[in-house]
Parts: structure tokens; sequence; C-alpha cells
């Protein structure tokens, strides 16, 4: 290893690999926060790719090689990998984890049931990482692409005994203590209500507000910053106007957040900041191939300026890891020994996309290639007119957040998905989560900590370590 850790940290760190249970150090607490301090980064960003089994990391290896070149170029993913996680919930939840308890672990280190938002089985609270770096003096920020109530953001930054409580998990980002200095993703349908309007008292506590991302471009350096972009969730990367809009805003927040710390004239603690691609898992909920790899692109993207960041930032540290993964995914069904990235590379529109235009207009040859930006053949063309003529659905059917969309519209969806899958020979086992290990990436400060097979209540463990807990 290339750096120094104190025994006791790596005693700690040890243990946490193979148990869930909490470990309590015997050295005194002034000698703990003493040996802790030595070595630890300056900053610390965690990742969270929502739904991103390994799977996903592989097809986006081959959704981004140039075809021009016999090799397979290594990615931003392979060049930091450092093994793997379990994401199990607490044994009331049985083995398959939903993006609340999984957060709440590696939020916090400790097990919870599926819903649980920052509490324990018996519903109470427990403190995340971000609640103890914001203790130690951090600047703290939150970039999603979700709402940003939504069950991982939520996770860090709120206790609540259910996920789907999303007024009242709105509510507590004031009413428990802001917990944050920025706030960057989703959900104007949860600040803005009729009964409050809590953008509002954000900037009665000091708070710039947002709500373009043009905005990100001109922040005050000297204030907290709340930016919302859209009613609930982001719009998908490829309908965006801004098709990298996470790494867009985790640039301006890592910015923002330095430049804060500058500008208070105090020690500089750095910062502790989670970012999540959030709509990689919702693009697996609805077994969706084309927004998975555009939403893998824009979480790339985010990583490839966090290593230009460390690079002149060598005092940081990012772990990069997924809450789960989402829609068993898998290269290459149905006994075929084939994966085709090459009609997702072109695609300029999310299949919801597609699929509304499709229902609102006729369909046509040379309309529908244009949508799909390549050209459809006979069978692809009679599949699309025929559905629209004669929509069936049937219970089995998995359209994920587009239960207002018309028959129409939704029966186009599972074709136009189908189309894709086609071309590109992908599987789906489920509409749902399913059970298997993730990938766990680090760089930076202190990243060999992250190496090997592991929890994902240690990952949280790791960090409360490095934050002198």
């Amino acid at each position: 290893m290339k750096f120094i850790l104190p025994v006791l940290a790596l005693s700690l760190l040890s243990v946490s690999c193979v148990s869930t249970a909490p470990t309590e150090s015997k050295a005194p607490k002034q000698q703990q926060d003493s040996q802790q301090a030595v070595g630890a980064p300056q900053n610390i960003i965690m990742v969270i790719g929502d739904g991103m089994g390994p799977a996903y990391t592989t097809a986006y290896r081959y959704f981004i090689d140039n075809p021009e070149t016999t090799e397979i170029e290594e990615t931003v993913f392979d060049r930091h990998l450092r093994g793997l996680s379990s994401t199990y919930p607490a044994p009331i939840s049985g083995v398959v984890t939903d993006s609340a308890a999984s957060a709440t672990a590696l939020a916090s280190g400790v097990k919870s049931y599926n819903g649980a938002i920052g509490v324990d089985v018996n519903k109470k609270e427990v403190q995340t990482v971000l609640e103890w770096a914001k203790l130690q003096g951090k600047k703290t920020g939150v970039v999603v692409t979700s709402q940003i109530n939504h069950a991982t953001p939520a996770s860090y930054l709120a206790h609540n005994e259910h996920r789907k409580n999303y007024n009242a998990i709105a509510d507590s980002y004031i009413d428990d203590g802001i917990k944050a200095d920025l706030y960057f993703g989703g959900g104007w349908k949860f600040f803005l209500r009729e009964d409050r309007n809590l953008v509002n008292e954000f900037k009665q506590a000091g708070f710039h507000y947002l709500d373009n991302y043009q905005g990100l471009a001109d922040l005050p350096k000297s204030k907290p910053v709340l930016g919302l972009f859209a009613d609930v969730g982001l719009p998908w990367a490829l309908d965006d106007s801004n098709k990298h809009r996470l790494s867009t805003m985790t640039k301006a927040a890592v910015h923002h957040l330095t430049d804060m710390q500058q500008h208070d004239n105090a020690p500089d603690n750095g910062f502790f900041m989670l970012i999540e691609a959030s709509q990689i898992d919702w693009a697996g909920h609805g077994n969706d191939i084309s927004d998975a790899m555009a939403e893998m692109d824009d979480m790339a993207k985010t990583l490839e300026y966090l290593e230009h960041f460390v690079e002149h930032h060598p005092d940081t540290l990012v772990i990069v890891t997924a809450d789960h993964s989402t829609g068993g995914f898998t290269l290459a069904a149905n006994g075929k020994y084939r994966w085709d990235a090459e009609h997702l590379r072109t695609m300029k529109h999310s299949v919801n996309y597609i699929a509304k235009q499709l229902a609102k207009n006729e369909i046509s040859a040379d309309y529908a290639s244009d949508l799909f930006n390549f050209k459809l053949t006979r069978k692809e063309m009679k599949l699309l007119i025929t559905t629209k003529d004669s929509p069936k659905l049937n219970k089995s059917t998995n359209i994920y957040q587009n239960k207002k969309n018309s028959p129409v519209e939704r029966a186009l969806l599972k074709q136009v998905k189908a189309i894709m899958d086609m071309r590109t020979n992908s599987g789906w086992t489920s509409g749902g989560h399913t059970a298997i290990d993730v990938p766990v990436l680090a760089f930076g400060k202190q990243s060999d900590l992250f190496n090997g097979a592991q929890d994902n209540t240690d990952i949280a463990k790791k960090i409360f370590t490095l934050l002198g807990k």
C-alpha cells in the first residue's frame, strides 16, 4: 500500500469485512481521533449507480467501444474496479433489497428493512456518514437525477419509516435541521406544494435557489444552494436539454462546495458529497436498454470529470458502487451468442418519447426511422402499425412510471423496447431488483481500503473511520 493507515483503523476495517455488527474501539476517544485523522482524505465523494449491476458496466464497455479498432477499449468503470459488494437487507426483508434499505446500509452501516429511510429494523434513527461529516465541519452536498427526496438521497439526509412518505421527507429537510449545503436534482412537486412552499423556506434560511441548468454557471460563492430542475425526476438523459446533466451538476457542485469552504475563512475541512445516477435503475425497471446505456454514459462522464478533479486534488477519495442490480439484465439472449450496441450509439430519443410520438402521428417508414435514427425493417414496421391499431396490454406488461400514458402509448412503448432488445439481443428476467453482488470502484486517497469482497454496510463503516468516528 502507498499510504499509512493507523493500526487501530486497520483493525476496525478488517473486522467490518466479515461482520455487520458495529465495532467500537477501546482506545481513548482523544487518541482515537488523533490516529484516525492520519492519512484520511479531506474530500470524500460517494457515487451510486442506482440499479447498476455488473452486466451494466460490461454492456457500457461494448457500448462505448470504438468499432473502428480491433481492441475493446478500457472504460472508467474498468480502470477503478476494486471488488464486489453484497446487497442483502435485514433478514425481515429476505435477500433482495430495495433502494431505501440498501442506501440506508451504504449511508449508516446498518442493515434495515425494505422501505426504511435512515432507520433500523426497530424504526430508530441511525446516523449517516453525511450527517457525521457535517458535524465534523465539512461542507456537504447531494447531486441526483431523481427527486432529491427519493430513496437514496433521503437515506443520507433523513429518517422516516417509509420511502414513499415523500412530502414528510421533504419537510424534514427543513424541520430536522438543514444537513446539506447543496442540493441538485428534481422535486418541484414536493417542494412547491399548496400546503407548504419549502423553496421559500430554504431561501429564508439563506439558500440561493435555481430551477434551470443555465444557473449552474453563476452560483454565489458565499451561499448554500438548492437547485430543482424538474417536477419529479429529471428527464431521461436522451430527452434532456443536457444529455450529460449529472456530470454538469457534479462539476458545478464540486466547484461550489470548494468555493464555499474557501469563502468561509475557516479551517478547510473539505467536503462530503453524494452523487446518484438514479435513472439507470428506472431504465432497468422498464427493461429499457437504450436509456440504460444513455444513463450509464452520463455516469461515466461524471466519473471522468472526478478523475480529473482527483488528479488536481489528490486529497480526495471517490467511492463508486450500486445499491443493487435491476431488471435481471443480460448481454445475449435466446441462446444467441451475440450482443450488438451499434444502434444504441445513435439513439436520439428515449423509448418513451418515441412511443409517444408514434401514438400521436401517422406511422410511416421515414417517420419511424427518423425517430429511431436507423432504418426499420418491414417486420418492425408491421409490429408498430399493428400494435397502434390494436393495442393489447396484459398484466405482465412491465411499464415503469408510465401509468398515466394512454393504452396506445403503453402498448407502443412495449414494442419499441422489444425492437431495441431484438436489435441488441438484450435479455431481462425481471421488472424488479435482483440479489446479485454489485461492483465497487474507488480511486484517490485511501482507495485501497475498498479492495476485495465486502458488504454494503462495510462501505459506510470504512467511510465513518476515515471521518474520524
